[in-house]
Order: C-alpha cells, then structure tokens, then sequence
C-alpha cells in the first residue's frame, strides 16, 4: 500500500508534503529500474520537516515514483520517460499491479478530500501550505544556477479562485520581510511551475471555501545531486513557513471581511 502519514489537530490550516517519502514496495522492487540516489533527485526529501507546523499535516511516505498523487489518474504511474524526466523507471510493472496503483490514487483523494469537507465544515473555510521543492541545477553538479529562470521560491497560484487574490499577497508579503541565505527573498508566482494535480483539484472543488498554495523551494538547502541537507537552512525555511502562518491566522481571525 501507498504509505503517507496524517496528522490532525485543531486548525482549518494543513501542510502538505506529498513528495518526501522514498520507500517502494517490497513487492514492486523487482520492476524497479531506479537506483535510491536516482529517486531522491527528483523526489522532494526534508519538506516533511518544513511541514512540521503546528496545523494539520500530510506527510507522504511513499516515494512519487511508486505513485504520484500530484498527478491525475493517468499520468500518476511513471510508465514512460516522458512522464519522469526522461527516465526509464519499470521494468514491465504488471498491469495487475498498475490497476492496484491507480486505485490507490483514487481512494487517496477520496480521503483528501472528506479531510478537507470536514475542516470547512468545522471552521468555514481551509488553507493548504503544498510544500515541495525544485531542482534547479540539471546539467550537473557544479552547474551555476540561473537566478533569472529559478526563483528561491515559486509559488503555484494558477489555478486559486480570483476571491483569494489578497490573501496570496499577505503571504508573499510575509516572505519579503525575511531573508533567506543572507539574500533578499525572490519569490515569484508561476515561474517553474503552477501547482500541480492536487492543488488544481483541491482549487477547483473547494476553492469557494479556501486555497491550496504551492510552495517550491529550490533545492538550496541540500546537495540536489548527493542528498546531503544543510540543517540550518532547512530550519530557515520551516521558519519562513511559520512567519506567513501567523500572518495568514491574523487574517482570518481579524481582518477576514465575507
């Protein structure tokens, strides 16, 4: 089974982290064509501790290249390299084992969403922090990266309902009054990507009632290419996360007009 982690507190607010697990099925081992270290590259490792907020928490512990619960139905099993970066991740995954997977999938948003029905039933209103994060150096390791084309945080907003408009400004607002690496903020909309399957889904059925907002960090807080994490700055992050926390409460505690 999928593996992923729920914990549920008294808050209409959730963290997301649906890319950090890594493990595979025992049972699917054997169609893995992935090496661990070729996983963990694409996989979004140390988000889990960025959504170690006091709210709601989805961790994922399953790795995305078993199923991808950011992705729609079709495209959530990495069957071709075009779904997955060009990589070749199964070797003849059975169809049996497809039809399992993609059940999975549709048990797993069926249980999102009842989350989320509850929480706007409850508070009247929910907010999604979907924490993930970005490579941004492709051609190898000692690549420069290119700051232009590589925000130190995209922001997935495409699809968040117009009424929510304000909202998303108090949360880049309470980046920009923040450092990050001894650097003014760059943080941008849209520029790497615009939110994924979940948060489209989530937007579009619920968006009357509250918004999934992407957050991407680039991969500055680790080696994207060995793994290893610089603790110091994965803590930075999870504090950024906190700050815009307490903004977003006050907003809704406060300031929040029907």
């Amino acid at each position: 089974m999928t593996k992923y982690h729920i914990n549920q507190v008294d808050s209409p607010f959730w963290a997301f982290a649906i890319h950090d697990g890594h493990q595979i099925e025992e049972e699917l081992m054997p169609y893995m064509r992935l090496s661990e270290t070729e996983r963990l590259r694409e996989e979004d490792p140390f988000t889990a501790a960025m959504a170690e907020l006091p709210i709601n928490q989805f961790i994922g512990g399953s790795s995305r290249f078993q199923l991808d619960i950011n992705r729609n139905l079709e495209n959530a099993i990495y069957l071709t390299p075009e779904q997955a970066w060009g990589l070749h991740v199964w070797n003849q995954l059975p169809e049996a084992e497809v039809n399992r997977l993609q059940k999975e999938h549709a048990m797993i948003y069926q249980e999102i969403e009842a989350l989320i029905e509850r929480t706007i039933a409850q508070f009247g209103f929910f907010f999604i922090f979907d924490i993930h994060s970005y490579n941004a150096k492709r051609e190898g390791p000692t690549e420069e990266i290119d700051k232009d084309a590589n925000p130190q945080i995209n922001l997935g907003t495409a699809f968040i309902q117009p009424k929510w408009r304000h909202l998303i400004d108090l949360f880049i607002e309470s980046f920009q009054k923040e450092t990050l690496d001894g650097e003014t903020i760059d943080i941008r909309e849209n520029v790497k990507f615009k939110g994924g399957y979940l948060n489209q889904h989530l937007n579009n059925q619920f968006g009357q009632s509250g918004c999934v907002i992407s957050i991407e960090f680039r991969k500055d807080f680790m080696d994207e290419w060995t793994g290893v994490p610089d603790p110091s700055k994965i803590t930075a992050c999870k504090q950024l996360l906190l700050n815009s926390l307490k903004t977003l409460t006050h907003y809704f505690e406060n300031d929040r007009k029907e």
